[in-house]
């Protein structure tokens, strides 16, 4: 044991949002203990917490916390890849001492809420809400953001320059962010206001709505536009349209009665089906019309229309009753009664086959009173049904995109929350390009591979951008991977424009709400991720006193909550004069990197910190 530690972190679990966590912790400059209850070996973390040089404790849990003195650590994080272990954890931790500060990973909604009541408020976050809407803004194109500082609006919005101008000339009293530049590989970070842009550079700016609506510039109005949700895109035609109403009716709630029955086979019928409806309906046309004319009865009258039609049926189906007889009818007529007979054989025998084939079909199920996944346009093809997957196939469909999931599983965990929000699954490895077509990719807007496996999700993405040919510049396609470095090599090696690390989305707001920093919001600008921050200003730390000029240039504020004796006042935007008080409430905004060096800043010069700083 080591008795002379105090003001540590303790991270339990080992796995990869654990290890990034740990990294993020040591580059903000504190001291880390990691628990490993499973005892498990693990070449890769062991390789890494020996580089990094910090201890790793294994056996069980109450002795290893013990071990890892708890009762003089600042924060418990908790990242054991098991929700019931990280319950038990959190609850043995909270048993064990009252008054540290404990943050838990957890993926269960119902047991986060509850278990929040015990560990406090934001202290239970779940790593797939954190990391889908970045998928999600990625799928959909999103060039604004929007984001909730002390109850008021904010936004954080993408544009492109129109003119060669400082960026104070164009903007205003926006904040700039960043600037983009297609020669340049990195973003310009939070520049001045006086930094010249040139036209066709890309500049992202915080603000309020009427701030950017100011402006009057057709681009800015066009992106505070509401998005309404895009309608059903459906491929023209009769079987087009029976999907579309199949579509309608599912959505609006009705019960799947006789007439939604018919229309979803309808929709589910392929070209062999309807080409052979079409001969069949050509031939009893032609028979009614050669029997009309030709048939005389024993009467000497010709054949009614019902009768013509009674009769081509009983020929095509030969079932005769005896009623009508070609026995002592025209030779000619005998033998257009042989080739009606035999030709109606054979086309009720490919009918039949081809009905009984549709309604065994698996894809009549998974069609009926939803949409049918072939007939859809301007879809979004999500691969894999994980919890991060489920997380993004949610947001997408609240922002009113259309969803279609391929995944490998025929019966998986998620599969009935996808028929809930009538999403079709199609069943099958992304990896086989015929899988793909099956999803009609040839008609989706963007593709977002997001399932547990870094490898499958590299050749998923490759056969992807093989199958989009032309259409790759124009279609996102959003890759996930666990370790930021693998997203960054696989940038630049493969041309890929949005890759995600699922790690490095989560590992900020552990690590800011473990060492007290609140995370508020992530966004990325080009392949750089950017946090918003919430930092209340301690009596005595580094910022106390310090102008807002004289932070990173790396780093904006973008708001301040002024502490008062009276009721406390948002300052937008404060001025590079204004000075930090203690009590006061600062909102940041920069890379992850950043935003760590400012919390380290206000506690390294801290008496008693609670968190040691190099």
């Amino acid at each position: 044991m080591d008795s002379g530690r105090t003001g540590h972190v303790v991270v339990c679990g080992v796995d990869g949002a654990a290890l990034r966590t740990v990294e993020q912790l040591l580059a903000a400059g504190a001291d880390v203990v990691v628990v490993d209850p499973s005892g498990g070996a693990d070449v890769v973390a062991d390789r890494l917490l020996t580089q990094w040089k910090v201890r790793r404790i294994e056996g069980r849990m109450r002795e290893a916390l013990i071990d890892a003195r708890l009762d003089t650590a600042a924060a418990v994080v908790v990242l054991l890849s098991d929700d019931l272990r990280s319950m038990e954890t959190a609850l043995l931790v909270r048993r064990l001492r009252s008054d540290v500060r404990v943050v838990v990973r957890m993926g269960n909604g119902s047991v986060s809420r509850a278990l929040a009541e015990v560990t406090g408020e934001g202290s239970v976050l779940d790593v797939a809400a954190l990391a889908a809407p970045s998928v999600v803004e990625a799928c959909l194109g999103r060039r604004t953001h929007t984001i909730e500082l002390a109850g008021r609006t904010f936004l954080v919005a993408e544009m492109v320059a129109a003119s060669n101008a400082t960026l104070r000339e164009l903007y205003g009293e926006l904040a700039p962010l960043a600037v983009a530049r297609a020669a340049h590989p990195e973003p310009v970070v939070c520049p001045g206001r006086d930094h010249a842009v040139r036209v066709g550079d890309r500049v992202t700016a915080f603000g309020t709505p009427e701030q950017f609506r100011a402006l009057g510039s057709p681009e800015v109005v066009e992106l505070l536009r509401p998005q309404a949700p895009a309608p059903a895109q459906q491929a023209s035609g009769a079987r087009g349209a029976g999907a579309a109403r199949a579509v309608e009716r599912a959505e609006e709630g009705g019960r799947a009665g006789p007439w939604a029955l018919i229309r979803s086979l309808v929709a589910e019928t392929d070209r062999p089906l309807r080409v052979t409806l079409a001969v069949l309906l050509v031939v009893v046309v032609v028979s009614v019309a050669v029997l009309r004319v030709g048939y005389v009865k024993d009467t000497g009258a010709h054949m009614s229309l019902v009768d013509a039609l009674y009769f081509t049926v009983e020929t095509i189906a030969t079932v005769g009753y005896g009623d009508f007889s070609f026995a002592l009818q025209p030779s000619w007529l005998r033998i257009y009664a042989i080739g009606l007979m035999g030709g109606g054989v054979v086309i009720t025998a490919v009918l039949f086959a081809l009905l009984t084939q549709l309604l065994v079909s698996a894809r009549l199920e998974q069609s009926f009173g939803r949409r049918r996944v072939g007939s859809m346009r301007g879809h979004v093809i999500v691969v894999g049904l994980g919890s991060v997957a489920l997380e993004v196939v949610e947001g997408l469909v609240a922002a009113g995109r259309r969803v279609v999931v391929v995944d490998r599983e025929e019966d998986g965990r998620h599969h009935g929350r996808a028929r809930t929000l009538h999403v079709p699954v199609v069943v099958g490895d992304a990896t086989d390009a015929a899988v793909l077509a099956s999803a009609n990719i040839e008609e989706a807007t963007a593709v977002a591979v997001l399932t547990s496996d870094d490898l499958v999700n590299v050749e998923t993405g490759l056969v992807v951008r093989d199958q989009l040919g032309e259409r790759w510049e124009k279609v996102p396609v959003v890759l996930r991977v666990f370790d930021r470095e693998l997203a960054s090599s696989i940038e630049e090696g493969f041309d890929f424009r949005h890759v995600r690390s699922t790690a490095a989305l989560a590992a900020p707001w552990f690590v800011g709400a473990a060492l007290g920093l609140d995370v508020l919001g992530t966004f990325y600008v080009d392949t750089a991720p950017f946090l918003v921050g919430r930092l209340s200003v301690a009596s005595g730390g580094g910022l106390e006193g310090l102008a807002m000029g004289e932070l990173s240039e790396r780093t904006r504020v973008v708001a301040i909550h002024r502490a008062g004796e009276g009721e406390r006042v948002l300052e937008h935007p404060p001025r590079r004069g204004t000075r930090f008080g203690a009590g006061d409430v600062a909102y940041l905004v920069g890379p992850y990197e950043e935003l760590m060096a400012v919390l380290r800043r206000d506690v390294a010069q801290l008496p008693d910190s609670g968190v040691e700083m190099p």
